[in-house]
């Protein structure tokens, strides 16, 4: 089961508060603190080539977009 499954779920067994209860307690997923999960890009979400010098917290594919918006300047 992965994490975006586990609430889908929940529609089930909202007539069995006990049994959801239970299953909350028991299979939703940890908060993660490290790892690629962690490190989201705050504008589309994705996980991989994360840029978060300067407190950016973009991935590559967003950053080209909005560099020069965000003041940033292309060299060569």
């Amino acid at each position: 089961m992965t994490a975006s499954d586990w609430r889908k779920i929940l529609k089930q067994l909202r007539s069995k508060p006990v049994v959801m209860a239970k299953f909350i307690k028991h299979n939703k997923p940890r908060e993660k603190k490290i790892g690629i999960t962690v490190k989201k890009c705050e504008r589309c979400g994705r996980f991989g080539a994360h840029i978060k010098s300067y407190g950016l917290n973009l991935c590559r594919h967003c950053f080209r977009e909005i560099a020069e918006e965000i003041g940033f300047k292309k060299y060569s």
